[in-house]
């Protein structure tokens, strides 16, 4: 045999075999789709109780936070009233108007004056320690 011949033999073969593939393949049957089930409705239920109890919960605090509060403005008022009873209303004495008031000199000695000392700093003034230009100028003068 040939290999022309070999080659159309298999070819025959293989149209044969798909023929009898398509022949054997029954007709396509109307398939309904398979339920399936989404999880978001589960989910919402699950986030609106979530929210619900976060809710209750930040509502609770707020309770407990205004109590706490009625509370200690109770208890400062109450020591308001307690200070207020214990305290002793006393008046302020009026002031002398029929006799003036006269300041009197005082027995103090006066402050005198006194120069500050410094300290000699090397016998030279202080303008030639702070002004170096004017250096040459002070060396020459008198320093005391």
């Amino acid at each position: 045999m040939n290999k022309v011949e070999l080659k159309d033999r298999a070819h025959d073969k293989t149209k044969a075999a798909a023929a009898k593939n398509v022949a054997k393949a029954p007709a396509k049957e109307n398939k309904k789709p398979l339920e399936f089930k989404l999880h978001s409705g589960e989910r919402a239920v699950k986030r609106a109780m979530f929210n619900y109890t976060v809710a209750t919960n930040y509502y609770i605090t707020k309770l407990q936070k205004k109590q706490e509060e009625r509370l200690q403005k109770m208890i400062e008022e109450e020591e308001i009233r307690m200070l207020r009873k214990e305290m002793v209303p006393k008046a302020q004495l009026m002031p002398f108007f029929d006799r003036p008031f006269l300041p009197q000199r005082s027995s103090r000695r006066l402050t005198m004056p006194k120069e500050p000392s410094f300290g000699n700093v090397n016998s030279t003034c202080w303008t030639c320690v702070f002004n170096n230009q004017h250096y040459l100028y002070h060396i020459h003068h008198a320093h005391a």
